[in-house]
């Protein structure tokens, strides 16, 4: 669940419900589509939770891909550890795990206006039984530092149990008794700093300190830091934005755990930390290899799209059209002038697109690929790849124009070569991002309307495909041309293969760059970014342009027909307006 999506669409109505009905509503939803045959895949593409390799983390003999676990608090039930899994975490809490259940203990009340989660003790657990029987279901990505809470005696028993899934325990209390022994790392919950008997056992391999203020959990690392030099220390609670993970581990935390912050500042939090981190690396690479290549495969495209707009608004119909035809353009405006201007209204929309497309691949590859950015190579592939396949669509008409043909053979080596030189990458975004502003919140509805506007695109790309595969016309086309799909036959057999051939390739494109669209609005929202921003309003001009310009010229105003056009341009307007501001914002100061 992406912050786009929490923000914007679950959170306003959640927040409503108890906190406790809201929380298992949320976890068993992610965990449904986690469970899913390409439930991990639909996760990772909502929300690209990939790190990079320089934020791995290693104490203890836990090896984390970046320093952000999730608390036991967040999930008690472990109905949503099955998702968390895929979110991006570098370990997972879980617990506190107690003997026998400990269900009749009071919810968690969240404060809304503060931004604080009151946990009752004693805090909820599922017992060791049932938390053995989920712990089984689980394919582990991340170590799992478990809790333990209760008598000696009973932690050892459950150490015995739980020993195959745990990377390392936490006890709570204030000593590390002398009868608990595990080949495991070990960690006391908040232990008495004076007890140097206890922070000095061989056993005692680091402190959980926790604290729900900020600067009293800072004042504390600090002093354990100082005390206990060779302990290692995870903090608990105290985040609710980057720039306070990164206070945190600048005052001596190894680790940190997400509570409270994880609920008010949305699933984002851990990602938008490990951009954080990541920016404050500082990292220049040089530049990917083989990104030209996908920038001439755009560049290429766009010209494709400037030829089509030039065919668009003078000829319109082509030699080999006329050829394949067996009449030229005069014949059929005498017949009916509409048609020729509904040909053009197509293909004026498909030139616009395309030269949509062509933008977005040329700022992709420069700013993306150029930077080793895996999404942004990625996303070119995702296009690219649709877009190759759209040529499947022409072949059932009897009429495949050979200047298509031609198109894609230029395309492909170019392609292909970005495509091999590019293998390689790996490089994830950073970003100047540190507080929950206000222009990182109006950001995600303008992300909101972006990945909105990519899914409809993608959706009246095959919308279109579809009828350009089967009844080629829409009502409102018929009305437009006053006459019928038979009475075009009966003047031209040729004519409807034409233009459901147009269809399909303005079908084709449409789905191509919604994708582009979909997957820059889902990957590429980082704060000061504004080349996506730029590539968002340059890139979608040509077809928003096109599209509604020539209905006008050829007199086809339907409202109806154009509603959809109307709701994108919105959308597109919106989008704009809300995100400016945020991928335009300099780096943040802590």
């Amino acid at each position: 669940m992406p912050d786009w999506s929490y923000h914007g669409i679950f959170k306003p109505v959640l927040s409503k419900l108890p906190s406790h009905i809201s929380r298992e509503f949320i976890h068993k939803g992610m965990s449904l589509i986690s469970s899913l045959p390409q439930g991990p895949h639909i996760i990772h593409f909502l929300g690209r939770e990939e790190c990079s390799p320089r934020l791995k983390k290693e104490i203890d003999g836990l090896v984390c891909v970046n320093p952000v676990g999730l608390s036991g608090k967040i999930d008690p039930l472990l109905s949503g550890t099955s998702a968390f899994t895929h979110l991006g975490f570098g370990f997972i809490e879980i617990g506190p795990v107690t003997i026998h259940p400990a269900r009749n203990s009071a919810y968690p009340i969240a404060d809304h206006h503060k931004k604080q989660i009151t946990f009752q003790d004693p805090p909820e657990s599922i017992g060791l039984k049932e938390t053995l029987k989920k712990l089984k279901k689980h394919s582990k990505k991340q170590p799992f530092i478990i809790r333990l809470s209760g008598s000696p005696e009973e932690i050892s028993s459950m150490m015995e149990h739980l020993d195959i899934y745990a990377d390392a325990y936490i006890l709570e209390g204030n000593e590390q008794h002398p009868t608990i022994h595990s080949n495991k790392p070990m960690y006391l919950s908040n232990p008495d700093m004076t007890d140097r008997h206890t922070l000095n056992n061989q056993d005692t391999a680091g402190i959980v300190v926790e604290e729900d203020e900020l600067d009293a959990l800072i004042s504390r690392i600090r002093s354990y830091r100082e005390a206990y030099p060779d302990l290692s220390i995870i903090s608990s609670g105290g985040v609710l934005e980057p720039c306070h993970a990164l206070k945190l581990l600048n005052a001596g935390a190894d680790l940190i755990l997400l509570s409270d912050g994880y609920v008010f500042s949305g699933p984002g939090l851990t990602k938008r930390i490990n951009e954080a981190l990541l920016d404050d690396l500082n990292d220049h690479p040089p530049p990917q290899k083989g990104w030209f290549s996908y920038w001439v495969f755009g560049l290429f495209i766009f010209i494709g799209g400037l030829l089509a707009l030039l065919f668009s608004l003078t000829s319109v119909i082509l030699p080999y059209d006329e050829q394949y035809l067996g009449m030229q353009r005069e014949t059929i405006s005498g017949f009916n002038d509409s048609i020729v201007k509904f040909m053009a209204h197509d293909r004026m929309t498909l030139a616009g697109t395309m030269m949509s497309g062509g933008i977005v691949y040329m700022q992709l590859a420069y700013h993306g690929v150029r930077r080793r950015l895996l999404w942004a190579k990625q996303s070119i592939d995702i296009g690219a790849s649709t877009g190759f396949l759209g040529i499947l669509l022409f072949i059932g008409f009897g009429y495949f124009d050979w200047l298509h043909l031609v198109f894609w053979l230029i395309l492909l080596p170019f392609y292909i070569h970005g495509w091999v030189h590019t293998r390689e990458t790996r490089g994830t975004p950073s970003s100047g991002n540190r507080r929950n502003h206000s222009n990182w919140l109006q950001a995600l509805y303008g992300q909101l309307a972006f990945v909105v506007l990519g899914f409809s695109f993608v959706v009246g790309g095959l919308t279109i495909s579809y009828y350009g595969v089967t009844s080629v016309f829409v009502p409102t086309d018929l009305l437009y041309l006053c006459m019928t799909p038979d009475i075009l036959n009966e003047f031209n057999q040729n004519l409807i293969p034409v233009i459901a051939h147009d269809r399909a390739g303005f079908g084709s494109a449409l789905f191509s760059v919604g994708l582009l669209v979909l997957t820059l609005s889902l990957w590429g929202f980082q704060q000061g970014s504004r080349w996506v921003w730029w590539t968002l309003l340059v890139g979608g001009l040509p077809a928003f342009i096109a599209g509604i310009y020539i209905h006008f010229a050829i007199g086809y105003t339907s409202f109806i027909h154009l509603l959809p056009a109307y709701i994108a341009l919105f959308l597109f307007v919106i989008g704009l307006k809300k995100s400016y501001s945020f991928l335009h914002q300099e780096k943040d100061m802590i």
